[in-house]
């Protein structure tokens, strides 16, 4: 019995010591994918979904607080570097996607209104605190080693606080007007964001060698931050009959949107293309990572928002795609949860051996 309960002190340890910074995008896709199922009509999936989320936020931030306690060096060093530092994002939008759920699923604002200051809060000490830190440090890696999908987190992040803004306004009663035009502007400052992250991407892509290893799986990001700028937007639209400001300029919003989704799109096969050419041609094993849960996030995110976009601006035709690809997201899930659980057993199983 006393080995037992010591390899599982020992896994819980090295758990909370090697928690990674975008640990909070298990929270982003089950989220994600749980709402793209509510909405679809598969209620009960997306409430057993939304409460394995609110059990994995918990838990996700009691291993993080207490690897912030026991190894703040460790935190700090992530924070600051290059490759890790934006994974920190996934806490805010783990944090909104999970108000979105709440609102969806349970009409409760008041607990999706705490966490949109939360939310608010970390992004704003994450973005001033990395993007501050990375400008001001002296010993900076090159381009192709420094940059990778992950960065899009940021613009995920910001999105999803636009999103879940645009959600609450109403709830804010005489402060709607504020927090719509609050979440327009985070909705553009996202856009921008996306703009100068993508083409440093997009010419590490072209201009750098890319081995299979550099391929990683928040590379998907570059679909996923489009595809929730396109919910945002989404939302944004549903909003305009408590913002006269948002009415006026309806067809912008509505033409970015569209932009975004269509973005998405393109990304789309081109990433499964890609991802041929790592697993299939260059025969690279896929096994399980934590970073996995950043590819299924856009999946389930890309279903959500064309069923919004269909359903918003009356265009019929695209809802089809959402009734397919919701198959995708959830098959995605399942396998990167397999892959936790069976991670997580040989961890358990050869602590045990060894002790």
């Amino acid at each position: 019995m006393m080995p037992t309960i010591r390899a599982l002190n020992d896994c819980v340890r090295e758990d909370v010591r090697d928690c990674p910074p975008a640990s909070f995008a298990l929270v982003m896709a089950t989220g994600i994918v749980s709402i793209a199922t509510y909405s679809l009509g598969m209620t009960r999936l997306g409430v057993a979904l939304c409460t394995i989320n609110v059990f994995a936020y918990v838990l996700l931030w009691a291993l993080n607080l207490a690897r912030l306690a026991r190894y703040p060096r460790r935190v700090w060093e992530d924070l600051l570097d290059h490759t890790r530092g934006c994974g920190y994002y996934t806490v805010v939008a783990a944090t909104c996607v999970l108000g979105a759920q709440l609102i969806l699923m349970y009409g409760n604002h008041r607990v999706a209104a705490a966490l949109w200051l939360l939310g608010l809060v970390l992004w704003i000490g994450l973005t001033f605190t990395i993007f501050t830190a990375l400008t001001i440090k002296e010993d900076k890696p090159p381009l192709a080693e420094g940059i990778n999908g992950a960065w899009l987190l940021a613009v995920v992040s910001t999105q999803s606080v636009a999103l879940l803004s645009a959600e609450l306004s109403t709830y804010f009663g005489p402060y709607k007007l504020a927090t719509n035009f609050f979440a327009l502007s985070m909705w553009l400052w996202g856009g921008m964001l996306y703009i100068w992250m993508i083409s440093l991407i997009f010419y590490r892509y072209t201009f750098f060698k890319l081995l299979p290893g550099d391929l990683t799986p928040p590379y998907w990001i570059n679909m996923g931050a489009m595809a929730i700028s396109a919910l945002a937007g989404t939302a944004l639209i549903t909003n305009t009959p408590h913002a006269p400001f948002l009415l006026s300029i309806l067809p912008f919003i509505k033409g970015f949107t569209i932009f975004y989704w269509a973005t998405g799109t393109w990304w789309l096969p081109m990433l499964v293309i890609l991802a041929i050419w790592r697993h299939v041609y260059k025969r690279l094993p896929m096994t399980y990572d934590p970073l996995y849960w950043g590819a299924v996030f856009p999946l389930g995110m890309y279903t959500a928002c064309t069923l919004s976009i269909a359903r918003t601006m009356e265009l019929d035709f695209l809802e089809v795609i959402p009734h397919y690809f919701v198959y995708v997201a959830l098959a995605a899930w399942l396998a990167t949860s397999i892959g936790l659980i069976r991670s997580l057993m040989r961890t358990l199983t050869g602590r045990r051996t060894v002790t």
